[in-house]
């Protein structure tokens, strides 16, 4: 099939990098536009974008998809299909329509869990054992579309938002494909999702991934680990925002006062409302990453400080 890739992020270059190598002919990107970035807020190219570039691959940046110019572009280009990830923009009926097989999304969840932006981040979060991607077609709902195929991972103890989807970028990568090769067979069948088990993934904002000392270890530990490493897990110390990596539970630990410090040679914990947690890396502002122990020696910890 002639197809157009849809995706913005890193996370869908594993599967724009799959469907260009696949029997497939990429003739096109659609992508979201430049957007400022770095400290100079200079214009920079997405991630998609920018692999595009770099092969000589036609790109197509709407501000919004339901812009003539892009409807009239992609009417000329035809396309089979349009293969999606993580575009990042709402597309309306008229361009779903263009291609006659429409357009078909990987998602990172297993539908019709954690519909919308941030599914792996709210799985990881409510403390899921398990998750997956899903490949569906895409409709005017919100993630609401018939599914063709999904797989399935498991949520590991010590996994960040970031170390699951990197390995789902991956292996959805394949699915994805799969899919496009069943659409082309004529052998794709795609179910209806079911009515029950439905729940929404909206965006982390940074008001959520400020820790919250007074939840039990294991929600604390969840917070961080769904937070990392966007919007980034933080607290306040001294009144000064720091950053945190992920934590360990520490039920061996003394008891702890909700945020109370605790420097010990070795380690440094800090309290929840149920046993303490070992802190692994701290960023205080301008400052790089370090390791807790040596982020408590510079600010000299003092005895009964907390973090807020």
């Amino acid at each position: 099939m002639r197809v157009i890739f849809a995706g913005t992020p890193a996370v869908a270059v594993p599967a724009l990098a799959a469907v260009a190598a696949s029997r497939h002919e990429l003739i096109a990107v659609v992508t979201r536009p430049d957007a400022p970035a770095g400290r100079g807020r200079g214009l920079v190219r997405s991630p998609v974008g920018a692999w595009a570039d770099e092969r000589g691959i036609e790109v197509l940046t709407p501000a919004r998809p339901r812009e003539p110019e892009f409807l009239d572009r992609l009417r000329e280009l035809a396309p089979d299909c349009v293969p999606v990830v993580a575009y990042g923009a709402l597309v309306p009926p008229v361009a779903l329509e263009i291609p006659r097989h429409g357009w078909v999304n990987l998602h990172f969840s297993l539908l019709p869990a954690w519909r919308g932006a941030a599914p792996v981040q709210h799985a990881v979060l409510h403390g899921d054992e398990l998750t997956g991607a899903s490949v569906f077609q895409l409709e005017e709902g919100l993630d609401t579309g018939p599914v063709y195929g999904t797989l399935t991972d498991e949520i590991r103890p010590a996994d960040t938002s970031g170390d699951l989807l990197e390995r789902l970028a991956h292996t959805g990568a394949g699915l994805l494909v799969a899919v496009l090769d069943a659409v082309e067979d004529g052998t794709a069948r795609a179910e209806p999702q079911p009515a029950d088990g439905v729940s929404l993934a909206p965006k982390l904002t940074v008001e959520d991934a400020r820790v919250r000392w007074s939840d039990p270890a294991f929600a604390v530990d969840r917070r961080i680990r769904a937070c990392t490493p966007a919007p980034g897990p933080w607290t306040t110390f001294r009144d000064e925002r720091v950053k945190l990596g992920p934590v360990t539970p520490a039920p061996d630990a003394p008891d702890l006062k909700p945020g109370e410090l605790f420097v010990e040679k070795a380690r440094v914990l800090a309290g929840t409302a149920t046993v303490p947690v070992r802190l692994g890396e701290v960023r205080a502002a301008g400052k790089r990453a370090m390791p807790a122990t040596d982020w408590a020696r510079g600010v000299r910890v003092g005895a009964g400080e907390e973090f807020a």
